[in-house]
């Protein structure tokens, strides 16, 4: 019997071909997965002022699974994909609540249009908007580097996840973590 990770890759191929049922078949399998990425990046936010965790997994899954233009290579792919979109998620929320909090000249948004998220903190919104600015500044000169980052902090990902992840080594990984900690936290200082 096949262990969970080829499975989770063969219901990956299966979605990636259009196999609706690996949809219902997946979930179980990444789901606690999933909880672990996320809690791993809710835990540095205040306990009264963080997104839910399962609403972030549930969201980052919606999205993974709409994904047509993927290519689902295997268990690593999907969960690296998933720290993005974790990523996109947090980051596309801390922009709201930083609109909402300087008038926004736009429709506002209450929360109950967005029922599966709490509120951030302005104050950590606005370093989350930061941090995603100087990331996106480190992927034009390291675009690895820059995923590292994406797995390690947004999605939680050991060294040897990331690594497999990414198809490098545990050790290229360790260095382009050190670097992009070093310089994010330069560029980030800076401003």
């Amino acid at each position: 019997m096949p262990d969970t990770r080829e499975n989770i890759t063969q219901l990956l191929v299966d979605l990636g071909q259009g196999d609706e049922r690996a949809v219902d078949q997946l979930l179980p399998l990444v789901y606690n997965e999933l909880r672990r990425m996320a809690h791993h990046f809710m835990v540095k936010e205040r306990s009264e002022h963080t997104l839910n965790t399962t609403a972030l997994v549930h969201e980052a899954y919606l999205k993974l699974i709409d994904q047509r233009e993927v290519t689902w290579q295997n268990r690593s792919h999907f969960f690296a994909i998933a720290s993005i979109a974790m990523r996109r998620i947090l980051v596309n929320y801390a922009k709201m609540r930083s609109r909402e909090k300087r008038g926004g000249g736009g429709t506002p948004i209450s929360l109950g249009e967005v029922p599966e998220l709490q509120i951030i903190a302005e104050e950590r919104a606005e370093e989350l908007i930061a941090l995603d600015e100087a990331l996106d500044q480190l992927a034009e000169i390291n675009e690895r580097a820059g995923r590292v980052v994406e797995c390690r902090f947004f999605g939680g990902l050991s060294i040897e996840e990331t690594a497999e992840a990414l198809g490098v080594s545990p050790m290229t990984v360790k260095r382009d973590w050190r670097f992009a900690k070093a310089w994010l936290k330069r560029e980030i200082g800076e401003s």
